[in-house]
């Protein structure tokens, strides 16, 4: 994780328990992040809450998160993900 925080120059890195966190702040951030794993994918089943989180960010960069039925189908999306497959 220091390494991803080193790599892209931006980011926070936070510990609970024995998971650590890489955190941003700015949406344009996270659409770095998205690009570089679009062109590195991510293997394994992580590969599929990536694909979420990627719909996800495009639904709030369209804007789609300020409607009820947005906030709604984020939730749908992000109950799918980790351990909720």
């Amino acid at each position: 994780m220091k390494g991803l925080k080193e790599f892209f120059g931006y980011g926070r890195l936070s510990r609970k328990r024995d998971v650590y966190e890489f955190q941003v702040s700015k949406f344009s951030d996270v659409e770095k992040i998205i690009a570089f794993f679009e062109k590195y994918p991510i293997l394994g089943e992580k590969a599929k809450d990536f694909n979420d989180f990627s719909i996800v960010a495009q639904l709030m960069k369209n804007k789609v998160h300020l409607t009820e039925e947005g906030v709604a189908q984020i939730r749908k999306i992000k109950e799918g993900m980790n351990r909720g497959r």
